[in-house]
């Protein structure tokens, strides 16, 4: 008898958020599943790692088929403990979310649920991210989890092309048109700070701001997908070397 696949499940909202309950429940229909996720939310980690203090991980619970890891460091803190001194081996996925709030176009660069999933394509495992255009705390999960499986199925049973990953975006529809693949538009976060005043009058400010699709007629992208009520699927490359400056660059 073949052993049972290995999926470690992770994200940026915490081990208690209902995003990453929803994307356990369907992981567990396909293999064993260990999750690491951070204590609380880091969400805008993207790619950032623990260096000047220690690291813990708490057992939170066990049972046949599935372990839950709380970590206190970042989302890639999670993976690169995860993969080293908790999974016996390395998992057959690695998938993280389902986040609340896209990251689709330039988002993906802050994301810590991209930023959990790009540490484990660098660590050579089969990594997607999963995001849900809802920031709320409590989403409706439900029409979008067929999806989630069709996805994650599909890269167990094939596998995705060297370094890279995926990131896979849901609209807030009650029933999905389909899955896009899709480019990352172009896009842009404005007006991102809030000023607030301090009752002995300091000043500081939240991160807030709003999203603009620079490209809103471009059929190919995955903000069109969203718009239009299809999920999106973006293969993202480890390689950011832009091939296209070399001849501008000749001359150095």
């Amino acid at each position: 008898m073949s052993e049972r696949k290995l999926i470690l499940v992770t994200n940026d909202d915490g081990y208690l958020s209902e995003g990453i309950a929803a994307l356990t429940a369907v992981m567990r229909r396909l293999g064993s599943v260990i999750v690491v996720a951070p204590e609380a939310s880091r969400s805008g980690a993207a790619c950032s790692l623990t260096s000047a203090s220690t690291v813990r991980l708490r057992e939170v619970s066990e049972e046949e088929g599935l372990r839950v890891v709380a970590c206190t460091g970042t989302p890639v803190d999670c993976v690169k403990l995860a993969l080293e001194r908790v999974c016996p081996r390395m998992p057959d996925l690695v998938v993280s979310g389902i986040n609340h709030g896209d990251n689709a176009s330039i988002s993906a660069f802050y994301s810590g649920t991209l930023g959990a999933c790009l540490e484990a394509c660098i660590q050579g495992a089969r990594a997607v991210a999963f995001s849900l255009q809802d920031f709320s705390r409590h989403c409706d999960f439900s029409p979008f989890l067929a999806a989630v499986e069709r996805v994650a199925s599909l890269v167990l049973r094939q596998g995705l092309p060297k370094d890279v990953c995926l990131n896979v975006n849901f609209p807030v529809v009650p029933q999905l048109k389909g899955i896009r693949v899709a480019r990352m538009a172009r896009g842009q976060w404005q007006a991102e700070w809030e000023e607030a005043h301090h009752p002995r009058g300091e000043r500081h400010y939240w991160l807030s701001g709003s999203f603009t699709d620079l490209e809103p007629e471009a059929e190919d992208t995955d903000y069109w997908a969203l718009r239009h009520g299809y999920a999106s699927v973006t293969p993202i490359q480890l390689d950011n070397t832009a091939y296209s400056a070399f001849e501008a660059l000749s001359s150095l």
